[in-house]
């Protein structure tokens, strides 16, 4: 897709925000938007399901409820992107930058965060996630050094299972 027709898009997903005349919902489902510059742009509601976005610019972009079900997302700048509520179910996001990006109830399921930049803040609160976040984060969880005696307890409790998941596919040691 060439900037003109995206631009052409944009402008006519802005009046459908507005519900302005000649006004039409951003359809870019499969579209190869690879390293687009879409810094600030309003994709609310956007249907970006299977969209390209390898290493797209979406810093401050505004994603709210867009469809974004098995895009590529891998090393898409999404820092400070508003996400919430967005499908992102299967989605890759492998080495993006989800620094400041708000998450809240967003639906990761299958997503693929690895070597992301998860944002640990109120932003990740209520996503939707089958599992593999959270064991991700236990995993994590349980390589830190915790000083807090209570605390390193409750660490020390976490399942075998969870706290090594990860490390084969990593090349890291286990925990025994």
């Amino acid at each position: 897709m060439n900037k003109k027709e995206l631009k052409n898009i944009l402008v006519k997903h802005k009046k459908w925000l507005n519900s302005k005349t000649g006004g039409e919902r951003a359809d870019l489902r499969y579209a190869d938007l690879e390293g687009a510059n879409l810094r600030g742009a309003n994709l609310r509601g956007a249907n970006l399901r299977g969209a390209n976005l390898r290493g797209a610019d979406l810093r401050g972009a505004d994603l709210r409820y867009a469809d974004l079900e098995g895009a590529n997302l891998r090393g898409a700048n999404l820092r400070g992107a508003n996400l919430q509520y967005a499908n992102l179910r299967g989605a890759n996001l492998q080495d993006a930058d989800l620094q400041d990006a708000d998450l809240r109830g967003a639906d990761l399921q299958h997503a693929n965060l690895d070597f992301s930049c998860f944002p640990l803040w109120c932003g990740s609160f209520d996503i939707i996630d089958d599992g593999h976040i959270a064991k991700q984060l236990l995993s994590h969880v349980a390589r830190l050094n915790i000083r807090d005696k209570k605390l390193a307890k409750w660490v020390k409790s976490i399942p075998k299972e969870y706290k090594n998941e990860f490390c084969i596919r990593h090349n890291i040691e286990e925990i025994k």
